[in-house]
């Protein structure tokens, strides 16, 4: 099981345990948790889990229940961002980021607005350095997506543009992750 991919329960309990301990200050859902360990597992250097389990939570470790539901939560994490790195550094076509749908005009629509905050907040906490033009660009792509207010889709939304950025995104992340891997 620890090296078993997180399935549809496990993801539930990652999305229950972010609702009953987090605040506007931490990561709200499994779409955000995912795109953090993606960047976090894509870093220049290793960012251990006294860096990036605070950060989940905006800086303040849960006051669990019990040990338990702490434990179970770390473990599910860990799980999930083993999962990450390998399909990231053995099987680039593997990964497939959590992102997250909606209807729009009676359509489905990817929005990848809360994963990509997330990538950025793992790169925050991952201190990724400056890097070259093309590397900066693609961050760029996810920075853009993040900053798109998603909440509140415009009725004229250009939908074909829209998919065009969301599709964007993996790729971005599977070439940041290769940069960083080459450099370790």
């Amino acid at each position: 099981m620890p090296d078993q991919p997180l399935n549809a329960a496990d993801f539930d309990v990652i999305e229950n345990t972010l609702l009953q301990y987090g605040d506007d200050h931490s990561v709200l859902n499994p779409s955000e948790l995912d795109g953090y360990f993606s960047a976090l597992v894509s870093s220049p250097a290793r960012v251990d889990i006294a860096e990036w389990f605070p950060a989940i939570w905006g800086g303040q470790n849960p006051d669990w229940d019990s040990p338990e539901q702490g434990k179970q939560f770390i473990e599910l994490c860990v799980r999930h961002m083993n999962t990450l790195a390998s399909q990231l550094a053995l099987d680039a076509s593997a990964f497939k980021a959590r992102f997250e749908t909606t209807e729009h005009q009676g359509q489905p629509l990817t929005l990848a607005e809360e994963w990509c905050f997330g990538y950025l907040r793992g790169v925050a906490v991952g201190n990724w350095p400056q890097m070259p033009a093309p590397q900066a660009a693609l961050l760029q792509s996810i920075i853009e997506c993040a900053e798109q207010d998603n909440f509140e889709l415009p009725a004229d939304l250009n939908v074909a543009l829209h998919n065009q950025r969301v599709a964007a995104i993996e790729p971005a992340a599977r070439s940041l992750h290769n940069y960083w891997l080459d450099r370790r």
